[in-house]
C-alpha cells in the first residue's frame, strides 16, 4: 500500500507542461487506482490508450502510401489495440499486462508481453518493419516463366474428312450418271 501512495505522491512532484502529458497521467493515475470490477473495462481501454498514443511516433513514420496498418482502439467485450488486420494488443488476466498477438492459420500467437510500454513498443516495431519488408518483397515483380506449351501434332482428321467427301461427292455423281445412263 505504501508503494501506491509513493507513487501518488511522485506523480503529483512530477508537474506536466503540456496537456497532452496531463491527460496521460491523469490516465496512468486513474488506471493505477481502478481496482472495482465495474472500471475495469475502463482501465483497461485506458491502458490501451496510452500504449496507442505512445505507437504514434512509430506510425508517424510509416509512408502515407503503405496501408497496411489500421491503427485503433476497439471497446468490445475485450478492448484491443489493433495494429493491423492480423496483430493487436489485449490486456492480460490481471488488467495491467500488455499482450500483443497475432492472429494466424494455425491459431493465435503471443508475440510480446510485458507490463512496460516500452517493450511493447519495441515488438510492435519489428513487427512494423517486417510487415514492411513482406509487402516489399510481394511487390517486387519477379520475372515470370513462360509456359511451355507443347504443340500437339496436328491429326490428319481434317484432310481425311476433305478426301471423304470429295470421294463420297465422286461415287454420288457417278451413280447418278449411271442412273440416267441406264434409262436412256
Amino acid at each position: 500500500m505504501s508503494n501506491a501512495q509513493n507513487t501518488g505522491n511522485e506523480a503529483r512532484d512530477m508537474r506536466p507542461t503540456r496537456l497532452r502529458d496531463a491527460l496521460r497521467q491523469a490516465r496512468i493515475e486513474a488506471a493505477d487506482r481502478t481496482g472495482v470490477v465495474v472500471e475495469l473495462r475502463d482501465a483497461e481501454v485506458a491502458r490501451l490508450e496510452i500504449l496507442n498514443e505512445a505507437l504514434d511516433p512509430l506510425f508517424a513514420e510509416v509512408p502515407e502510401q503503405i496501408d497496411l496498418f489500421d491503427r485503433g482502439v476497439s471497446q468490445g467485450e475485450t478492448p484491443r489495440l489493433w495494429i493491423d488486420v492480423v496483430a493487436h494488443i489485449v490486456m492480460g488476466r490481471d488488467k495491467r499486462i500488455y499482450r500483443f498477438v497475432q492472429d494466424t492459420r494455425f491459431g493465435r500467437i503471443v508475440l510480446a508481453e510485458s507490463h512496460d510500454v516500452p517493450v511493447i513498443v519495441d515488438a510492435v516495431t519489428g513487427y512494423v518493419a517486417r510487415r514492411m519488408i513482406e509487402r516489399e518483397h510481394a511487390m517486387v515483380a519477379m520475372p515470370v516463366a513462360e509456359p511451355v506449351v507443347e504443340k500437339k501434332p496436328r491429326r490428319r482428321g481434317f484432310g481425311t474428312f476433305v478426301l471423304g467427301f470429295v470421294l463420297g461427292a465422286v461415287a454420288l455423281f457417278g451413280l447418278a450418271l449411271y442412273a440416267s445412263l441406264k434409262n436412256f
